[in-house]
């Protein structure tokens, strides 16, 4: 086993030819050729692919319409129950006169609006489902209808 005082990762070997006249340039070795043999035909160019004619699904139209509306479903329905709970929370910090006052039959106003939490949350996801069916669930359908005769066009040629 002989020793190699110069591992293969040092960039400057003694013994190298360089192209460089400055001793302080690291030696940067040209790439290997792309033909093994003089005589060998040089390597046929990289195929070009055709672009489809139509743009790719991520950059769809309709894909962005159909993120807009999840986003705005997300939306109304976290805020219908957040900002209730919130309204809840700080007319309990702030307003504890209020929440401490009587309705009939002596029930505290801060429970009833408590007990009023659980058919808020029913609410808003009552409108989360119907937001759902009204308007993200047909262009989710129309989507993947597109993408399906796509595909179709796409194993057809």
């Amino acid at each position: 086993m002989s020793y190699d005082p110069y591992p293969p990762h040092d960039s400057y070997r003694p013994d190298d030819v360089r192209s460089s006249p400055d001793p302080y340039t690291p030696y940067v070795p040209s790439p290997p050729p792309t033909v093994t043999y003089p005589w060998q035909p040089p390597p046929p160019p990289p195929e070009r692919r055709r672009l489809p004619r139509r743009p790719a699904l991520g950059n769809h139209s309709d894909l962005r319409i159909l993120r807009g509306a999840y986003r705005r479903q997300r939306r109304v329905a976290t805020t219908a129950a957040l900002g209730y709970f919130c309204l809840f929370l700080g007319l309990s910090a702030f307003a504890p006169g209020l929440m401490t006052s009587t309705v009939t039959g002596g029930v505290p106003t801060g429970l009833l609006l408590a007990l009023v939490q659980l058919p808020v949350t029913w609410l808003a996801i009552g409108l989360y489902e119907h937001t759902a069916r009204q308007h993200v669930d047909p262009l989710a359908d129309r989507f993947r209808k597109r993408a399906e005769l796509d595909a179709r066009r796409e194993a057809a040629r």
